[in-house]
């Protein structure tokens, strides 16, 4: 199957879903990166183009829910959550109001844009405000499957989607997606790789190059960041008594800081994190930049083999 963008997926679920449910679709003029143009295709009363005006799009979907009417409000990531930081945090977070951002072109994925537009930073911001739901879903499957439950939930959702197409991991037909569940996709007794995001296809190609070195790693998809799923994280840290994270954002306030943070209260463990450090990266094609900042299968890989103190 071919590869295919998050943000795709995103745009095919809201039309699906746009016959069973009421609800209403924002944007800030970038419907047809969004993929949110799809929907407003098909239900033009009930999508608004809010211009490039994020924190305004993010005041208008504050007050539509207040009335009781669930809103998708979608624009790029770093948009979302930097531009925007205040009127989530205050009017619609705060309120516990029903909208749903659900933000594309996250991480650096989105390539050539540059550094302006690669949002490294969202997740941290996001997952800091007290209330707010943050997910990461790692393929087309996911990324669908998640769009009705987050729909569904009772309160404000921040969903990260991607602007370059990913491995699809997961097959639609026997797949669940479970808000708040993280979900063990390899069996390994050696070392756990808990990933996120696009990261999540990265992470089982570790698992193969590891495996033909007699190396046996568990990988869990953690498309929920927060809440946590503490109890799996617990029971596979516990298992293989080291860990690794892997994720498109920046080591400081994402996965890998979410999951130190309940270890070190819970089960101290050894942990290692694949992911940006602390730099503002460089701009190029996609597939370049994850290779360049090891954002790879062998990135993890190696990331596995320093904290088993092996070598390749």
């Amino acid at each position: 199957m071919a590869d295919i963008a998050t943000r795709v997926s995103y745009g095919r679920a809201l039309v699906d879903l746009g016959s069973k449910y009421d609800f209403m679709v924002l944007d800030a003029d970038l419907s047809g990166s969004t993929n949110t143009g799809k929907f407003a295709a098909k239900f033009p009363e009930r999508f608004v183009n809010c211009g490039i005006a994020e924190g305004n799009m993010m005041s208008i979907a504050a007050g539509i829910a207040s009335t009781g009417i669930k809103v998708f409000a979608s624009t790029f990531a770093m948009f979302a959550a930097g531009r925007a930081y205040e009127q989530i945090r205050n009017s619609i977070v705060y309120p516990q109001l029903n909208v749903k951002v659900c933000a594309t072109h996250a991480g650096i994925t989105v390539g050539e844009d540059g550094v302006s537009h690669q949002c490294l930073e969202d997740i941290s911001l996001m997952r800091a405000i007290p209330g707010m739901t943050v997910v990461s879903p790692a393929d087309d499957t996911e990324a669908y499957a998640c769009i009705e439950p987050i729909l569904n939930l009772d309160g404000p959702v921040y969903c990260r989607l991607g602007r370059h197409p990913v491995p699809v991991v997961f097959d639609l037909a026997n797949y669940k997606f479970e808000l708040g569940k993280a979900l063990p996709i390899r069996e390994g007794s050696d070392c756990t790789v808990f990933a996120t995001g696009v990261m999540v296809s990265k992470a089982i190609e570790a698992y193969d190059i590891l495996k033909a070195e007699g190396i046996n790693i568990s990988v869990v998809n953690v498309h929920t960041i927060k809440p946590l799923d503490n109890e799996t994280v617990l029971k596979y840290a516990a298992k293989t008594g080291c860990v690794v994270t892997a994720e498109e954002h920046f080591t400081a306030g994402g996965l890998g800081s979410a999951i130190c943070e309940l270890l070190s209260e819970q089960l101290p463990t050894k942990v290692l994190r694949v992911g940006i450090s602390d730099i503002f990266c460089q701009s190029g094609k996609a597939a370049e930049l994850l290779e360049y900042y090891g954002l790879t299968g062998e990135g993890i890989a190696g990331k596995v083999r320093q904290i088993l103190g092996v070598s390749k």
